[in-house]
């Protein structure tokens, strides 16, 4: 990997990961395009690195959110701020499991398998045909719903499968607003950044010979500055705008990525 190789990498995971097109397998189909030749495990742990940068771009774009949430916690009342925050919790239960159960396994998913993310791909566009589908009710977040997005989340920890995309679409599949959705499924993701990147840092996985230190900092600093541009701006597109546009684009990528498996 050279240092163009992780400038594009890093401005690929900034900006698809606000969308529902899925940012990890933009990410392994822009390797496999590049001929990143990393073992699974470094290659996985890249990719850990740029979604914290966009998780730190989260945190940015969100700082009144979360500073409201914390004001609220701090008062030590059942407000709507902790019933929030126990929603986050309830979500982040089945993702946090799978992580910790079957991570290299995981890891052996995050190799280049092109076909594998194409098929994903597709599952994700139909996943937003239907959520398009879908009538909102304009229903808050439930304590149930939590956990139900919180599998959707988990089920997306496969590279293809949008968490964004998923997470909403399961949310507005639900009944409810999707405004609210929005909102619940980029800070739902932010305590799972850090815990994968503190555990990561715990067991010594992240070192600077994994990749080479000046290319996790550039594909870093790459993501972390497109996150925060698309994050603000395309934030509103996703609630506004109808998910069958990135069903469709998802499909088209998700054929593009199978053709480019089987024949390159």
């Amino acid at each position: 990997m050279d240092t163009l190789d992780a400038i594009i990498l890093g401005i690929i995971q900034g900006l698809t990961e606000f969308l529902p097109v899925s940012s990890s397998g933009h990410l392994e189909l822009g390797k496999a395009i590049l001929g990143d030749s990393s073992l699974p495990e470094e290659s996985m742990m890249f990719t850990v690195v740029l979604h914290f940068a966009t998780g730190l771009s989260t945190i940015v774009v969100f700082r009144k959110d979360i500073f409201d949430i914390f004001k609220g916690l701090f008062q030590f009342k059942w407000n709507e701020e902790t019933q929030f925050s126990a929603k986050i919790i309830i979500s982040m239960i089945p993702a946090a499991l799978i992580g910790v159960f079957f991570e290299d396994y995981l890891e052996e998913l995050f190799g280049g398998s092109v076909v594998f993310v194409g098929f994903m791909l597709i599952i994700t566009a139909l996943l937003l045909w239907l959520a398009d589908k879908a009538k909102d009710t304009g229903k808050p977040v439930s304590f149930m719903n939590a956990f139900v997005i919180g599998v959707s989340q988990a089920i997306a920890m496969l590279p293809g499968i949008s968490r964004s995309g998923s997470t909403i679409s399961t949310s507005v599949l639900l009944g409810n607003d999707k405004t609210k959705a929005a909102r619940f499924s980029f800070l739902m993701v932010v305590p799972l950044i850090f815990g994968k990147i503190a555990k990561d840092l715990m067991d010594g996985n992240i070192t600077e010979e994994s990749v080479g230190g000046s290319h996790l900092i550039i594909g870093f600093v790459a993501a972390f500055l497109s996150g925060l541009v698309a994050c603000t701006w395309m934030i509103s597109l996703v609630k506004k705008s109808k998910l069958s546009y990135f069903s469709i684009y998802c499909f088209i990528v998700g054929i593009i990525a199978i053709g480019f498996g089987y024949f390159a």
